[in-house]
């Protein structure tokens, strides 16, 4: 039996519509796996199908570009739509390539360090400001708490990680940085 034929014609402003469409409703995380299930999810298998037909009917060559970048999307096919399955997955990897951006950018950057230890030094606090920056937390304020609280810091270092100082702050009432 032969597949259905698949609407590939979706552009990008209808994504970008639909997508909008999402954010201004400001949906919960369940809501929008609710919606992804009823107008992706169907979009999904049709490409799924698609894609496994291409090979199926023999109108692509396993071993061409093509094929190959059809070969690999069918592999990561459970991460690529773990949206339809887990409420809060993200549609994209922007938070990684964000990530990547900046180790990236401070590898060139540290090619102009003068001294090995001077290159350590830099690797450190750029870990930590990255760090900071992931954890919403302001690198500066941080180091200033930690500076403050040495004594504490010393006892329980878990406590004073950018993720949590916050709320070690907080039975003292020594902080003036909103969470």
């Amino acid at each position: 039996m032969k597949p259905p034929p698949v609407r590939m014609e979706v552009s990008q402003q209808e994504l970008e519509a639909v997508l909008a469409r999402v954010r201004e409703q400001g949906m919960s995380p369940e809501a929008r796996l609710h919606f992804h299930q009823e107008h992706s999810g169907p979009v999904m298998a049709e490409l799924q199908v698609w894609l496994r037909a291409q090979f199926a009917e023999k109108k692509v060559e396993p071993n061409s570009g093509l094929g190959e970048a059809i070969a690999y999307l069918l592999k990561h096919w459970d991460p690529l739509t773990l949206f339809l399955r887990k409420a809060g997955a993200p549609l994209d990897n922007n938070l990684c390539e964000r990530a990547l951006k900046k180790a990236i950018l401070h590898r060139k950057n540290s090619l102009f360090y003068k001294t090995e230890n001077g290159a350590h030094v830099g690797d450190l606090y750029m870990s930590l400001i990255h760090t900071c920056e992931l954890n919403d937390a302001n690198p500066f304020d941080y180091l200033t708490e930690l500076q403050k609280h040495a004594a504490e810091l010393a006892q329980n270092p878990a406590a004073w990680m950018p993720w949590n100082y916050r709320e070690t702050l907080q039975p003292a009432g020594t902080s003036k940085h909103p969470a």
